[in-house]
């Protein structure tokens, strides 16, 4: 997923969803513009609304909803809730365990310890490129010397 959300200001957001629609490399359809819809009930209300109309937490929901129109094996996504509301931040902490428990594999890069616990089934955390711990998050949590150095939990 793009850094920024990289959204299309200038088109709606259906047009947004529809113009990242394809099929994966084997043919499947997966991720539909219904079930985008129905991931994010939202965007369904503000289906023909502009990006720019759009608040961040709406600009994230179409960022991932367009990516997973590409019908992905993998999604990478970097600070997937820097700077929203924490209600907002719930929904898409939630949506990617819903994306993640879909099949897809979900690479996910955040300070959120807590939020990432629930979602990662292994944790790697790194410091300036080097690798200082790789396991499970019950693994970390009782490694609290690295979580309140690296993480300040």
């Amino acid at each position: 997923m793009p850094e920024g959300r990289g959204i299309f200001a200038s088109l709606t957001v259906t047009e947004n969803l529809v113009m990242a629609a394809r099929s994966s490399i084997d043919g499947r359809r997966t991720w539909t513009l219904a079930r985008v819809f129905d991931l994010f009930p939202r965007l369904a209300e503000r289906r023909q609304h502009w990006g720019y109309q759009l608040s961040g937490g709406e600009q994230q929901m179409l960022t991932i909803g367009r990516a997973l129109m590409t019908n992905p094996d993998l999604i990478l996504i970097d600070e997937a809730t820097e700077s929203l509301a924490p209600m907002i931040a719930q929904i898409i902490w939630q949506t990617l365990a819903t994306v993640r428990d879909g099949g897809v594999t979900t690479i996910v890069v955040d300070k959120n310890f807590r939020a990432l616990s629930r979602l990662a089934d292994r944790v790697l955390l790194m410091n300036k490129g080097t690798l200082v711990f790789s396991g499970t998050p019950a693994e970390l949590k009782l490694q609290g010397e690295l979580l309140e150095r690296y993480l300040g939990v």
